[in-house]
């Protein structure tokens, strides 16, 4: 056990050197997520401003989702280097690695994902006075129930991330068409850009009962105390149940058929 928490520490420090030279203007990436969420911060105290709760969130309420949605924006959104590793060719050499494939880009990303938050995500959280919010959870349980939330949030992303590279190499087609059609859909139905309370119709108590939802509404329906923790939970662990042996599944009955470039 050593030796394998070893080899994905690794795994996980190799992937913060490579960001780092392979992307020169992290920094320039970084300020423009800082412009983002001061602007959005904005919009909604326009939008906002001298209005009672919508939905149940108050405006301080979505000011604080809105931030903290930026401050785990990596963990919300869940996402792998898989796609790149099939166009460059890198997925051939994965299976030569005494781990697991999976495992493989999971401590990736769990090593991109400490780079970022100690360089954007605390200073964000120590600007929040700056900027007019409190960045604190809705009470001490509300932020340890989060934590548990958001671990079963990134579960659930990352089955929905392997699972369209199954698809993607079981239907034969480019895996980036589906990382960018899960990406859009993500954007609109996970509740990380918008709070899905807020949409019109009543579609964000339907939105609620997908996946993506699990990804990000629900941990942040938790920490501003907009939620349900104990519901919103079951929801995500049961979407995690289901999901991975759907996503071992379509990898194990696929991965032979897979075709890259580059290798």
């Amino acid at each position: 056990m050593t030796l394998l928490l070893r080899r994905y520490g690794k795994t996980a420090a190799m992937a913060v050197a490579g960001f780092v030279g392979d992307s020169p203007m992290f920094l320039m990436d970084y300020l423009l997520r800082f412009l983002r969420v001061a602007v959005m911060l904005s919009i909604w105290r326009t939008i906002l401003a001298g209005r009672g709760p919508v939905s149940g969130m108050t405006l301080s309420a979505v000011l604080t989702y809105t931030l903290i949605a930026e401050v785990f924006a990596e963990q919300l959104t869940c996402r792998t280097e898989l796609v790149w590793a099939f166009w460059d060719g890198s997925i051939a050499t994965r299976f030569l690695k005494p781990m697991g494939v999976f495992a493989q880009f999971t401590a990736e990303m769990l090593g991109r994902w400490a780079f970022g938050f100690c360089l954007f995500s605390l200073p964000l959280l120590l600007c929040a006075s700056l900027l007019g919010v409190n960045p604190l959870p809705a009470s001490g349980a509300a932020g340890l129930l989060f934590l548990a939330s958001l671990a079963l949030g990134v579960s659930v992303g990352l089955t929905l991330e392997y699972i369209s590279a199954g698809l993607a190499v079981g239907l034969e087609m480019y895996p980036y068409v589906l990382s960018q059609a899960r990406a859009a859909l993500a954007t609109v139905l996970s509740g990380a850009f918008l709070p899905l309370a807020l949409l019109p119709w009543g579609l964000g108590k339907v939105f609620g009962w997908l996946p993506f939802a699990s990804m990000a509404s629900a941990p942040l329906r938790i920490y501003t105390g907009t939620g349900d923790p104990l519901w919103l939970l079951a929801v995500q662990a049961g979407w995690s149940a289901l999901l991975w042996p759907v996503a071992a599944w379509l990898w194990r009955v696929n991965r032979e058929r897979m075709v890259s470039y580059g290798g």
